[in-house]
């Protein structure tokens, strides 16, 4: 069994004797005990050392009583460590000084002169929750790094080489966890299924959804890889669970190298760009509504054939929905030019040059979860 680290207190008082008999009270409590006699002294221990608990003074300036000093402190030091437990003690409390302690991150308020038993097991207490809370962080912040490698692996790490097509994608989220999901996954004869999808709202539940809809889209692919089967079998899964439900866009197509053909089936997403190689773009908008609405949802398929130097773009609203300071989204329009601008170079620095095309636009600034995939026909 592990050893209990002892805890260790910071006490921060101007008056050398207070601080000497507070000392003194700690360490025969079993606590190791610091002080601090100025504020600068205060931040300079906390940001050299950790401690399981602050005991403070709100007045260090001499012949002052309005703990301004202390409580502009205190919400310095919860802004900075949201965990750290804070007593605050004063000669001079008030109902009001209380509140506002308390309202800016102290755990609890004392009196001077005080009690040594009391405030012994006031402290006590507070450092065990103080250190259960400190836990209990570690504890989910250890989970949601796991989650979010888990996440990650589910998209491709490597796009599969295929013949006589490069592929290129990234997968920005705008939070720990994304609802942006895109595959590219190699069948027989050649043929390849690419998809991207845009599962609405944010956050850990949007990613479970994500994590279902790669696994369904997956099964449907292997069952049928026509898009509009596609479509209509992950609309059906979203739609068969109320629990489940939510709004999903996705473009599924199918490309056959052989042929150069692409299939595809747009459920309400963002129009993937076909750039041309003599620079013109065109929008891949044929297909259906969005998955998840309806139960009984139809989706129409296109048909398009690719030629050398076509470059084909895949991308989500995080994209074209990021705004500049004067909150102008980059938009569609701007990604196409920047497309045809750079339709010459390969996948991977087309890719890069799009994204900080929009990055430029928009000062690095994506609220959304930012995903986007680029095909360059050899």
């Amino acid at each position: 069994m592990s050893q209990v680290a002892v805890a260790r207190v910071l006490v921060a008082d101007d008056q050398s004797d207070v601080v000497i008999a507070l000392r003194l009270l700690l360490r025969e409590a079993g606590f190791d005990a610091d002080a601090a006699a100025s504020v600068q002294e205060v931040r300079d221990r906390l940001e050299a050392a950790p401690y399981d608990l602050l005991l403070m003074d709100l007045n260090y300036a001499r012949d002052t009583t309005s703990g301004r000093e202390g409580l502009e402190l205190l919400a310095e030091v919860h802004a900075r460590d949201p965990l750290l437990p804070v007593v605050v003690m004063t000669g001079w409390g008030s109902i009001d000084t209380a509140v506002e302690a308390m309202r800016r991150g102290a755990r609890t308020f004392v009196h001077k002169p005080w009690d040594n038993a009391t405030l012994a097991a006031t402290i006590r207490r507070e450092v065990d929750d103080g250190r259960a809370a400190r836990h209990v962080q570690r504890q989910a912040s250890r989970e949601q790094e796991d989650a979010q490698v888990i996440q990650r692996a589910l998209l491709p790490s490597d796009v599969p080489a295929i013949a006589g097509l490069q592929i290129a994608a990234r997968w920005q989220p705008a939070s720990a966890f994304g609802g942006d999901y895109y595959d590219v996954l190699p069948l027989d004869d050649g043929q390849v299924a690419i998809s991207i999808a845009d599962v609405c709202g944010k956050g850990l539940p949007a990613a479970l959804v994500m994590a279902h809809l790669q696994a369904s889209s997956r099964a449907a692919v292997l069952a049928d890889p026509s898009p509009r089967s596609v479509a209509a079998r992950v609309n059906r899964e979203l739609t068969a669970n109320p629990r489940l439900r939510r709004l999903v866009t996705a473009f599924c197509a199918l490309y056959d190298a052989g042929t150069r053909q692409l299939t595809y089936s747009n459920a309400g997403h963002n129009p993937p760009l076909l750039v041309r190689r003599d620079g013109s773009v065109s929008r891949l908008t044929t297909g259906g509504m969005v998955l998840g609405a309806c139960e009984v949802a139809s989706y129409d398929e296109g048909d398009v054939t690719l030629a050398a130097g076509d470059r084909l773009i895949l991308y989500t609203d995080g994209i074209t929905e990021a705004e500049d300071a004067a909150f102008e989204p980059y938009g569609e329009d701007r990604l196409a030019c920047a497309a045809a601008r750079h339709a010459g170079q390969n996948a991977t620095p087309l890719l890069a040059a799009l994204f900080d095309d929009a990055a430029a636009f928009t000062a690095g600034r994506f609220r959304d979860d930012a995903t986007m995939l680029v095909a360059a026909v050899d």
